[in-house]
């Protein structure tokens, strides 16, 4: 049977056992929240809090959401919301410095990941609270905050009225990256010096390797036109390549030896469609999980690997030691990872380039949130 086939089974057994998980995923993981005892304690904001909205305006909704936003202050006896714009040189961390200038109380990223990411650089280690206002693709922190993903009168309502919570972020730099020619055959490689000076702040998942090369070779159109979905379409070409050799140094431990498809670093694990990447990352835990994820034997080993992902998202380990698919979890405050080959690098969805060594390591407590 041609290989093409065989990744068609694959595509269907995979989309099919991540809808029929999808449900007790997420109900099992609203159990589980509801059972934690960590739960942080509330802070209250100024009673009628000044809110300011930093939105990407190449959302297709970004007009729909400043006429949304200023009804809900209007309705709601709040004062008219500040509103900033991000831009391609500046994708949200200097809106946020002016906004918290300007009097902001609350501090809203209104568009994707990245645009989350940037204002939450900012953020970090203010006694302000950032709010999220779920308008992109992945979503990711929204998510595992369980933040409303539709309507903006439920969303402002919880930053409105929800409470404020500490969590940990993370930050990944990349220590050397490949030597990647820049005649503009690879796209997410800079293209300027590479700077492994600067540090990448993450609020959910970094990865080196297969999850990040999904994310690299994204369509932009398809993802669009089906969202997250389109993650998956990517993925599908690059389950052929082959396993990558890595070197982890967890903490001060002795440096270990891995053959996996990823590499990665997560400080929460809900990903979109109900999969739970990360069963045991809590957001305020003050640590990092660390998971090395990999396949061998074809499509056989990526048909176990999606089920091993959907039944650790409802609870059931497998703990059988040879296995095709497999994920191999632990925890670090800082991670080092090696990869002599060089492998794209990723954080929360937004691709770094093709990195030969990166440092990740966790910041407790470090930025607040508002949630439910």
């Amino acid at each position: 049977m041609e290989w093409q086939v065989w990744m068609g089974i694959a595509a269907i057994v995979i989309a099919v056992l991540a809808l029929v998980v999808a449900i007790g995923a997420w109900s099992q993981q609203a159990l589980r929240r509801r059972r934690d005892p960590r739960r942080a304690t509330p802070q209250s904001v100024q009673a009628v809090p000044q809110l300011a909205v930093i939105v990407n305006p190449s959302k297709p909704d970004a007009g729909r959401l400043l006429v949304e936003v200023r009804a809900h202050c209007s309705t709601h006896g709040l004062p008219e919301p500040l509103w900033y714009e991000t831009t391609v040189d500046d994708p949200g961390k200097g809106q946020a410095e002016q906004a918290l200038a300007d009097g902001a109380d609350i501090v809203i990223a209104a568009g994707g990941d990245g645009t989350v990411r940037a204002v939450a650089e900012t953020m970090v280690e203010s006694d302000k609270p950032m709010g999220v206002l779920p308008v992109g693709t992945g979503n990711l922190l929204a998510r595992n905050l369980e933040l409303p993903l539709t309507g903006t009168d439920e969303a402002l309502d919880v930053i409105v009225h929800g409470r404020t919570r500490a969590i940990d972020v993370g930050w990944l730099r990349v220590v050397e990256f490949a030597d990647v020619p820049r005649n503009g055959d690879h796209p997410n490689q800079p293209d300027h010096e590479p700077d492994t000076e600067r540090e990448h702040i993450f609020l959910v998942i970094a990865g080196l390797g297969f999850d990040a090369a999904m994310v690299a070779t994204a369509d932009s159109n398809l993802k669009k036109r089906v969202g997250w979905l389109a993650y998956f379409v990517a993925g599908l070409s690059h389950m052929q390549a082959r396993r990558m050799r890595a070197t982890l140094q967890l903490d001060e431990h002795p440096p270990v030896d891995a053959r996996a498809r990823s590499i990665m670093v997560g400080n929460c694990g809900m990903l979109p469609g109900g999969v739970t990447l990360l069963p045991d990352a809590v957001l305020d835990d003050g640590v990092l999980d660390v998971a090395a994820v990999d396949v061998r034997g074809g499509v056989l080993g990526w048909a176990q690997l999606t089920l091993e992902i959907a039944m650790q998202g409802v609870g059931v380990r497998n703990e059988l030691p040879e296995k095709l698919g497999r994920i191999d979890h632990t925890k670090a405050r800082r991670a080092r990872i090696r990869v002599p080959a060089g492998e794209e690098a990723q954080v929360d969805g937004d691709p770094l380039g093709r990195a030969v060594e990166i440092d990740v390591h966790v910041q407790p407590g470090a930025l607040l949130v508002r949630a439910p």
